[in-house]
């Protein structure tokens, strides 16, 4: 039997070994693993504040689609992810004259924070797609990592430019008309150009929200699945930002006014305390199944 004494220490060593875990970057610690946990699916936390359960490999290549950047190891998702960028990677095929998709960033195999980039797809529920239009799935892997996608925004940051097409209208709806996907992220101009242009039901225009950096690829979040409880639902929802229509109001014109005009600091005011990055979030800051997720084996 071991003395008590003994017994003590040594639950000390094992608390503080945890308890410098826990304090560690959690970006480091999920960069690290190449594979998805043997859990069954489950997306923890937020889109910028969890991790993935039970992750699902986009394959390198299908029929219809390329995984773009290999190297990152980010082609891991919630299997209702892989599903839709199948099946709508097929109906590009099928509706344009697109052969599929170019995918970018999905996740880690086992979401959570990563070591650089996005301060979101921490879930498997996030997925860039490339502007570039996939006419070429036949890519080698030295090429996914060599070639870039399009820019679609004009220098001044206030039109789309001349690579943007109707197709690539066609695509966005293709997406944003999935009752899955919960919101499509794309540089402003894409916006306000199809506000502009689209004619019939706009109703699948809410679901397009502006954003900086979209103007090389759009950015698709899918809704929390339904068996994954403590998945939290971003808000406020894009019916409550659109007022209920499509998006396509005053609000647009932010976007190319005010918002690209330099920001005027005064010096005698005290600098805004700058928020902590997703990236730099710890594990104890992550929702506590982050740690089992991280520690399956």
């Amino acid at each position: 039997m071991i003395p008590i004494k003994i017994l003590l220490i040594i639950l000390s060593i094992v608390f503080n070994a945890q308890t410098a875990f826990a304090e560690k970057q959690a970006r480091y610690l999920f960069g690290a693993l190449s594979l998805p946990s043997k859990q069954s699916p489950n997306a923890f936390g937020s889109y910028s504040k969890g991790c993935l359960a039970g992750g699902e490999e986009m394959l390198e290549s299908g029929p219809t689609w390329q995984v773009m950047r290999l190297s990152r190891d980010r082609n891991w998702g919630h299997p209702d992810m892989i599903t839709l960028l199948k099946n709508l990677s097929k109906s590009v095929a099928k509706k344009t004259s697109w052969n599929g998709i170019y995918i970018g960033d999905i996740s880690q195999p086992r979401g959570g924070p990563m070591i650089s980039g996005h301060a979101s797809h921490q879930l498997g529920l996030d997925a860039d797609i490339w502007m570039l239009p996939a006419k070429n799935l036949n890519l080698t892997q030295a090429r996914r990592e060599s070639i870039s996608s399009i820019n679609i925004r004009s220098k001044n940051k206030k039109t789309t430019n001349s690579n943007w097409t109707n197709e690539h209208v066609d695509v966005l709806k293709i997406f944003a008309k999935d009752p899955s996907v919960d919101r499509i992220f794309v540089t402003a101009p894409a916006k306000i150009y199809m506000c502009k242009h689209e004619v019939g039901n706009k109703d699948w225009l809410q679901k397009i929200r502006p954003y900086w950096g979209h103007n090389f690829h759009f950015h698709v979040r899918i809704k929390c699945p339904k068996d994954s409880k403590l998945c939290k639902t971003q808000k406020p929802s894009v019916q409550y930002l659109s007022k209920g229509g499509t998006g396509c109001d005053e609000t647009l014109n932010w976007w190319i006014t005010k918002a690209l005009e330099p920001v005027k600091i005064d010096p005698k005011k005290d600098k805004p305390k700058q928020k902590k990055h997703p990236t730099e979030y710890m594990m104890n800051e992550l929702p506590p199944q982050c740690m089992s997720v991280l520690n399956n084996k």
